[in-house]
């Protein structure tokens, strides 16, 4: 049996792991304006390249989940930092626009997919008690993203040229990447099952077929799609906001820094909160004060409103994301949690894609972002009443449930 304080170990891989692959995928907004000027390239084309990879880590994260599922989770996050390695060379190598949308957007946004549902999937394994904190010091290691790497490329775009920059990167995340995936293994409740610690979901005997048609499950999905269309809109239209009121444009983003900063306290308070009160209960509450705090956005005029907003609703959005996790760990068995997480993300792939396009419809119809905000308030109060709806599965319960012939 393996040491269960290894447990730990696995915790702290997944944080960098992911803290250096969200990094790099969200370098390109440091890159963008000297990629224009090199290049030629339009904004939007560019900027387009972040959409093309929300939708393909939507797309593929079921994929990698169930590969999770049944090989592990060190050999899909291996393959994973490799492409997404290989990803970033050719993005840095791309001639045209489109070259770079498939290799930045397309390959990018489909490898780093991996580094999300099954190092989420073998972390809850793990545990069965604090899981909450623990899928949020995960969480807590993107989080750094922001903090850590976004200014390591901010200082090389001014010494390097976009491309160097890009090489840079894709050397980076093979170094740390790699090895950090070497330390990850599989739970000793996956391999040992009758000698393992307890938890949920060991001998749940219900088919992928039954899980995904159940009700519990259908719920967390349109959650989870709800609650990332509610922040999405905000996010990426927040400093184009600002500066409409005035702001300069490094004024504007130091909101980004705040929201993120914000955002890693929140993840860590949520996860105490959520292994204290439930997982549900919390995530409900976090819901319907994130639809609150972004509608507060509207009232923001000076930079220090937008302080005030963006640490609060940073701490609330943040926070929110990790509880996902918990309650499948939870509620579902043990042996398809990366298939489960996979699909959870998925939906929140697709609600983090809608945010920035409707944002920008909404702008173009009414000369202003305060409709966008009130939309966001009104599909957080819809992710808040889904949410509601949602009923944990009785621990034993369904162990009880017979298996459907096949």
């Amino acid at each position: 049996m393996q040491d269960p304080s290894y447990r730990w170990v696995v915790v702290a891989a997944g944080g960098l792991i992911g803290c250096v692959a969200m990094g790099a995928l969200f370098a390109l907004p440091v890159l963008l304006n000297p990629m224009v000027a090199d290049t030629g390239w339009s904004r939007t084309g560019i900027s387009g390249a972040m959409t093309v990879a929300f939708l393909a880590m939507a797309l593929c994260a079921m994929l990698w989940g169930a590969a999770s599922d049944r090989f592990g989770a060190r050999p899909v996050v291996l393959l994973g930092a490799g492409l997404f390695t290989l990803a970033l060379v050719l993005a840095s190598r791309a001639q045209s626009l489109l070259q770079f949308q498939l290799a930045f957007g397309g390959l990018g946004g489909a490898t780093v997919a991996a580094f999300i549902a099954p190092m989420m999937a073998t972390v809850t394994g793990w545990f069965s008690r604090q899981t909450a904190l623990a899928v949020s010091l995960v969480s807590a290691g993107m989080g750094l993203a922001p903090v850590t790497m976004s200014p390591l490329v901010a200082w090389l775009i001014g010494r390097q040229d976009w491309r160097e920059v890009l090489l840079l990167l894709a050397g980076i995340v093979a170094i740390l990447t790699l090895p950090a995936a070497l330390l990850l293994r599989r739970p000793p409740q996956v391999i040992q099952p009758e000698q393992s610690l307890s938890g949920p979901g060991l001998h749940d005997p219900r088919s992928l077929r039954q899980v995904v048609v159940s009700a519990p499950f259908l719920v967390l999905v349109a959650a989870n799609f709800f609650c990332c269309a509610t922040h999405s809109g905000p996010i990426f239209h927040t400093v184009s906001y600002a500066e409409l009121c005035g702001l300069s444009t490094i004024a504007a983003v130091s909101i980004y820094s705040v929201e993120g900063i914000a955002g890693m306290a929140g993840r860590l308070g949520f996860g105490l909160l959520g292994d204290r009160f439930g997982a549900k209960r919390v995530l409900v509450s976090g819901l319907l004060a994130q639809a609150l705090a972004a509608m507060l956005y509207v009232f923001a005029g000076g930079l220090y409103d937008f302080y005030a907003v963006a640490a609060l609703f940073g701490f609330i959005y943040a926070g929110t994301m990790p509880l996902y996790a918990v309650l499948v760990r939870e509620n579902f068995p043990l042996r398809m949690m990366g298939t489960i997480i996979g699909a959870t993300s998925m939906a929140g792939g697709l609600g983090m894609a809608t945010g920035p396009v409707l944002g920008g419809w909404i702008f173009d119809r009414t000369g202003g972002y305060a409709g966008m905000y009130f939309t966001s308030l009104g599909l957080g109060l819809v992710a808040t009443l889904v949410m509601l709806t949602f009923r944990p599965i009785p621990q034993g319960a369904a162990a009880e449930t017979p298996p459907t012939a096949a």
